[in-house]
Parts: structure tokens; C-alpha cells; sequence
């Protein structure tokens, strides 16, 4: 998913001056004001020796800091595409701050021009932007042919059809000008069976590979809430739409729910596959509205399954209403 923030005039002249000359060893990158901002560029020493290695150690460890997020734009190749695009975001950092940059990675390639990166990357220590961290880093990828962005995510994208077994596409839906989120096509049909009440239950999780919202495959049809809760994961995040059909003081309802669960237990993945999650659950909900009418009439958000019970659910549908007692006049002194 992509945040609402677009790359400023200063950030592209720099980069177009990144791309102009080989003096540049890269340029550092961060948010403010809503926008993409350049920090400065790295000028490479005038010595034609110097080394990729080298000129890690030598310009860009010392701006990188323990709590301080910040987007790195690397010459990492001798051919086009030339650069590396880094997004760290250290564990310490401020938690807006992780999430903002989370959102914002894909953006800031796509607006300078995915043409230009071969490689991107998430890292979260400093220990990951070494001399070392980018030679183990070589080493995972020493298999895969060298890609641009567009083909990398093309490529994701469909090794997690297969994996998943859907066999279909993914739709990005523009929430906004510069909002758009990829959601299988499985998904967003589902999505629209149960605004047709062809269904009454939809789970959505998210493809941490393509940075997609797919289907949890899942052809039951709880009656109750109890019934719903043990199909529900307790220990992945879920986005659930339920239609909840019940009685309620002699008449029918039939309403549709919204649960965001997100286990604690799930604390231990990587810092970028939790954040996705908060990150997408507006977008989630705006999606389910937008593509198939779906508006919930409560929406919970919980961490554990546990936590979610029948009487919480109706009372929050049905909350009681207090009669309002008449005002008593009081007495006139004397009488």
C-alpha cells in the first residue's frame, strides 16, 4: 500500500542529479511536511579506486542513526539500472515514523522512476547497510537475475498466485490520486458475493511478498458468532466481514461486521510484514465499500480471538437505552 505523500521538486532535481554524474555515490532521503525530501547528497571522493565498499564506510554509515528511519539511494551497479533503493527503519525509531516510511517505500521508486533501480530493499539495523550487510544481502539474491522494480513485483506477485494456488490476477484500487492498494481478484469477488448476500463470511489477510490483500479460502457459513470466532486465526492478523443474521426483541437483523484481529503472538514477525497490517485496515474497509457497497454496521478491533464474545457483539448492536425519568419541579420553600 502506498501513503498519500508524493516526492518534491527538490528530491527530483537531485536525484536528476544523482543520475547526471558518476561523483555521486547516492542520495539520502527523508519525509517532511507530507512530502519526499532530499537530506543530501553523497559525493564520491575524486579517487576512480574508490569502492562500493569504501564508499559505504565512508559516506553513508556516519548519517545512519539507531532510531531515525531514512530512504537510501545507492550507485550500487556498473550498468543500468544503476542504483539500490534502502528503506531502514530501525526498531527504535518513533512508531509513526516506522509506519509512515513503511507506506511511503514503494512510492518514492515509482515517482523518480522505477526504470532507475535494479534492486530495493527493508533493512533495520545498521549492522544490515555495511560493507558485510550488503554483501549478505548480494548473497540471497546471487540466484535471481538482475531486475527492475516493476519486474520484481510482477514477479512476486506471481509466485504468490501459484503458491497460494488462485490462479487469478490482482486489481489495484485507486483510493486516491496517490493511493492505491493491490488486491487479488478472488478477493474483491468475494467481497462483492457478499454484498449480494451470495455469502456471509469474507477473511482477507495480507501476501507479505506482493504487498497484496487476498482470500483466506474459507467456504463455511458460521451461524453464530461462536460459530465465526473458530474459523478465525489465533495467531495471524485477519480482516473478517460477517454478516450476522439474528433475532433481537422478537425481529430479524441481519448485520454485517467488520473484525480486525491481530494476535500478540504475531509480535515476533518482521517489523515490515506487522506494520502492513495497520497500515491496510482502512484501506480494507474503504475497498469493501467502494468495489461492493459494503458498509459494516460495527466494526471491532481486537488482538486475540479470545476476546471477541456473542453477548459484546449484541450489546454493541443493541445497545440498551435508559428511560429518562420526567423532571420533578421542586417544592417552593414554605409549602
Amino acid at each position: 500500500m502506498q501513503s498519500g505523500i508524493s516526492a518534491s521538486q527538490e528530491l527530483v532535481a537531485q536525484f536528476n542529479d544523482l543520475l547526471a554524474s558518476d561523483a555521486h555515490f547516492g542520495l539520502l532521503v527523508t519525509i517532511a511536511s507530507e512530502q519526499l525530501r532530499p537530506l543530501q547528497l553523497l559525493t564520491a571522493p575524486a579517487a576512480a579506486s574508490a569502492s562500493f565498499e569504501s564508499n559505504v564506510e565512508s559516506l553513508l554509515q556516519p548519517h545512519i542513526k539507531p532510531n531515525d528511519a531514512l530512504y537510501i539511494i545507492l550507485r550500487r551497479y556498473p550498468s543500468a539500472p544503476a542504483l539500490v533503493a534502502v528503506t531502514y527503519v530501525p526498531d527504535t525509531a518513533p512508531v509513526r515514523q516506522k509506519m509512515l516510511f513503511a507506506a511511503t517505500r514503494l512510492t518514492l521508486v515509482r515517482e523518480l522512476g522505477s526504470e532507475h533501480f535494479r534492486d530495493t530493499f527493508f533493512a533495520t539495523t545498521a549492522e544490515e547497510l555495511s560493507p558485510a550487510g550488503f554483501k549478505k544481502h548480494d548473497a540471497h539474491s546471487a540466484l535471481e537475475a538482475p531486475l527492475t522494480e516493476e519486474e520484481r513485483s510482477l514477479g512476486e506477485v506471481r509466485r504468490a498466485e501459484m503458491e497460494a494456488g488462485m490462479g487469478t490476477g490482482t486489481h489495484e484500487i485507486h483510493l486516491s490520486k496517490n493511493l492505491a492498494t493491490p488486491v487479488a481478484e478472488d478477493a474483491l469477488q468475494a467481497l462483492r458475493d457478499l454484498g449480494a448476500d451470495k455469502r456471509s463470511l469474507v477473511m482477507l489477510k495480507i501476501n507479505p511478498e506482493s504487498e497484496s490483500v487476498v482470500l483466506v479460502p474459507d467456504d463455511s457459513a458460521p451461524a453464530s458468532i461462536p460459530a465465526l470466532l473458530q474459523t478465525i486465526s489465533p495467531t495471524e492478523p485477519r480482516f473478517t466481514f460477517y454478516r450476522f443474521a439474528h433475532t433481537h426483541d422478537g425481529s430479524e437483523f441481519n448485520s454485517l461486521l467488520f473484525f480486525y484481529t491481530c494476535p500478540s503472538t504475531f509480535s515476533t514477525k518482521a517489523i515490515k510484514f506487522r506494520m502492513m497490517y495497520p497500515l491496510m485496515k482502512r484501506a480494507v474497509v474503504t475497498i469493501a465499500e467502494k468495489e461492493a457497497g459494503l458498509q459494516p454496521d460495527k466494526k471491532f478491533e481486537v488482538e486475540d480471538v479470545s476476546e471477541i464474545t456473542e453477548k459484546d457483539v449484541l450489546e454493541e448492536l443493541h445497545p440498551k437505552t435508559e428511560a429518562k425519568k420526567a423532571f420533578s419541579r421542586p417544592k417552593r420553600p414554605g409549602r
